[in-house]
């Protein structure tokens, strides 16, 4: 994450000031730059040390660069100072190094952190006083600032103020980072506060200053620098108000982690071409977890706002849906590895019938015992589908609608409603274990039978899965090859269902024959008509909110 986190405070008699700077440097930047002590005198790394991971050492010597900045020694209080040297951590996986001084390493970025520090201990004020604000512009870059105050026994009002900002100049990269940066932050100024106010308490009751200040005169000669009677110290250092000879190096790890845990928590996908249909609801499941400024589509495709807290959906993992990250239990049942597998063990009319169910979105219902069975069963079938066309329920001990799912697992004493067996076209699966004589070793797959149900009179398969089973039949295919023949066809028809979809819900009135001709055109017939009507479910919101906008705009 190329930012720079700071920690600034407000000083009574200097006004605002930079007190520590973390940032990182890769590689090919570290010649040459120059690092900045307490007192003004640049350097140049002298030492590296190499380790497999972060590693944390004081920062060596330096020497002068052209990069140098000006001398602020007589420009700097006890308050205003932080590191003499510093301290440096090397990621030598990542090829990145992380510097914290008293200042950044290069004049410019040190003009820019020095801007944002004025700006978020003066003017920029957050409702409160204290709490995280964000501000910034192109030129000076954007700057998320978290004011908060430090208890000091010595100062007026017995609080000094200070500031942790992260500054970047990427703003759209700094807004999606919002919720992480700030929760982090919180949890460091938590620290620094619950230390100061332990020292305050302390100092309070050996050295109270209330009556001793109400006593004494203020002149315009001792406003600025009389503080609790002491004229030749007007600010204490925060390693002082901690009562943390440490507190730097803390900072400085706590630093450390907030920008690499950053970066790594974002990162770009290099597109090939435009993205499927099944990479933009992916897109839209991630957009819909993150906190804050990129909320965009909130609903779940595939799958009804009813369903049960704890179901598992087989499709792209997302991080606010526990249950898909947890591996389920094995239950001791064999397991499916992929369609192919499945083939080879229904056979290829099993398969066939099987296949045609689940492409024009037919419910397809598997009872039996082996949950482990039945959740890969249906886990090979979902590569027959796009990821907006299912919903899995692998275990249920009651039947669960097909408009909530269209893959459910039923316990064997679980029967099907009668009007859904008059009513609703499916397929029944029972799954038969081998004798229970036998061993668990015994128990293969192949020992296990499944017996076919179904009322549904499917007619002619659609064109598309007469394609689909070639390429899970041809062995000359690895399953690899074969997984992206499967999603290379789905990609195919869902350009078709695109099609479709604007013809007919953006549109308007359409007849019979225009439809025909249509199809004609796209090459397919009125039996895939099913299957294009049953997909348009996998259509992104995104998609359909676009065509169903730019049709109103057109009336």
């Amino acid at each position: 994450m190329n930012a720079i986190i700071s920690l600034c405070h407000f000083c009574e008699l200097h006004g605002p000031k930079v007190l520590f700077c973390t940032q990182p440097l890769h590689l090919e930047e570290k010649s040459g730059e120059s690092v900045v002590d307490a007192g003004g005198e640049a350097s140049v790394q002298s030492r590296r040390v190499v380790t497999p991971s972060i590693s944390t050492e004081p920062q060596a010597p330096l020497t002068p660069t052209h990069n140098s900045l000006p001398n602020y020694k007589n420009d700097l209080c006890e308050g205003c100072t932080s590191v003499h040297l510093g301290f440096v951590s090397h990621d030598e996986e990542a090829g990145v190094s992380y510097v914290s001084s008293q200042r950044p390493t290069h004049r410019d970025v040190f003009a820019m952190i020095r801007q944002a520090c004025i700006r978020s201990l003066s003017c920029e004020v957050c409702p409160g006083r204290e709490g995280p604000i964000f501000f910034g512009d192109i030129q000076q870059g954007h700057a998320i600032s978290y004011t908060f105050f430090i208890k000091d026994n010595q100062a007026r009002g017995f609080q000094r103020l200070y500031s942790i900002l992260v500054v970047m100049m990427d703003k759209i990269y700094l807004l999606n980072s919002w919720p992480f940066l700030v929760t982090h932050i919180e949890t460091v100024v938590k620290h620094l506060k619950t230390k100061a106010n332990s020292v305050f308490e302390n100092e309070k009751v050996k050295f109270p200053q209330r009556q001793h200040r109400l006593a004494s005169s203020v002149t315009p000669k001792n406003f600025i620098q009389q503080r609790g009677g002491n004229v030749n110290k007007p600010a204490r250092s925060l390693v002082e108000l901690t009562d943390d000879k440490h507190v730097f190096k803390i900072l400085h790890t706590s630093f450390v982690w907030i920008l690499k845990a950053c970066g790594n928590r974002l990162s770009e996908t290099l597109l090939e071409g435009p993205p499927t249909e099944d990479t933009i609801i992916d897109m839209e499941k991630l957009e819909e977890t993150e906190e804050g400024f990129v909320k965009l589509f909130s609903k779940k495709l595939g799958c009804d706002d009813d369903v049960e807290e704890g179901e598992e959906v087989l499709s792209s993992p997302t991080r606010d849906n526990k249950s898909l990250q947890e591996v389920p239990e094995d239950d001791g049942s064999p397991t499916i590895q992929n369609i192919r597998h499945l083939y080879k063990l229904l056979g290829g009319e099993k398969l066939h019938i099987l296949s045609h169910h689940v492409v024009i979105g037919n419910q397809v219902i598997l009872r039996g015992t082996g949950k482990t069975l039945i959740r890969t069963f249906f886990d090979s079938l979902t590569c027959l589908l796009p990821k907006g066309c299912y919903c899995v329920k692998p275990h249920s001990d009651v039947y669960v609608e097909s408009y909530l799912c269209n893959f459910l697992g039923l316990n064997p004493a679980v029967s099907i409603p009668a009007h859904v067996s008059k009513n609703e076209p499916f397929l029944l699966v029972d799954i038969y274990e081998p004798d229970n004589r036998q061993s668990s070793d015994e128990k293969s797959l192949e020992n296990y039978r499944f017996k076919f149900s179904s009322e549904v009179n499917l007619g002619r398969a659609p064109c598309i899965l007469s394609k689909m089973e070639y390429a899970i039949r041809n062995e000359d295919l690895c399953m690899d090859a074969a997984d992206l023949c499967l999603v290379c066809l789905k990609e195919e028809w869902m350009n078709k269902v695109k099609v479709l979809f604007k013809f007919t819900k953006a549109g308007g009135s359409r007849s019979e024959e225009d439809t025909k001709n249509l199809l004609k055109i796209v090459g397919a017939t009125d039996d895939d008509k099913k299957l294009l009507s049953y997909w348009m479910r996998g259509l992104s919101d995104q998609y359909k909110k676009h065509i169903l906008s730019a049709s109103k705009q057109h009336i």
